[in-house]
């Protein structure tokens, strides 16, 4: 009965959700959206730094959200396309290719991925005028490493 009397107060005091959240722990689907993408971002960014390709992988696993797995598909991809040299291409190459073999990330939710970059790449190269070439040497690699299918890669829009 005390318990109960304690986590009625917690929760009617100002942001007491969320306390109870920190405290005993809320994964997977509980989370904001807005969260995930937020989290999937650093991840990525932190393993572009560190190169930690096991780290990357034991991160998104903790997020407990194989349903989301998609957006970290997309927004590697995104980060490859937005970059300038070659070393970011490589490391999410390999990165997929981990995650891949490991089954972290499903064929479902990697064509998930690929087919939002797909549908947004007319709006990314606005931003960044060579992205249709990077993108069909990025599916191609991918291709050929058996991260992707055949029908996946031929879907790849090009110029």
């Amino acid at each position: 009965r005390a318990a109960l009397d304690r986590a009625t107060v917690l929760l009617s005091m100002t942001k007491g959700g969320k306390r109870i959240d920190n405290v005993w722990g809320s994964g997977g689907g509980q989370q904001s959206v807005k969260h995930l993408v937020k989290e999937i971002d650093m991840l990525l960014k932190e393993y572009l730094l560190s190169g930690d390709v096991l780290e990357a992988e034991r991160c998104l696993q903790e997020l407990e959200v194989p349903h989301f797995h998609h957006e970290l598909v997309y927004e590697a991809i995104v980060m490859v396309l937005e970059s300038t040299g070659e070393k970011t291409f490589r490391m999410i190459l390999d990165l997929f290719k981990s995650l891949w073999r490991s089954s972290v990330i499903t064929m479902d939710q990697m064509k998930r991925g690929y087919e939002r970059v797909y549908c947004e790449i007319p709006d990314i190269n606005l931003d960044v005028p060579h992205s249709y070439s990077v993108l069909e040497r990025f599916v191609e690699e991918c291709f050929q490493a058996g991260i992707i299918s055949k029908p996946l890669r031929d879907l790849c829009p090009s110029r």
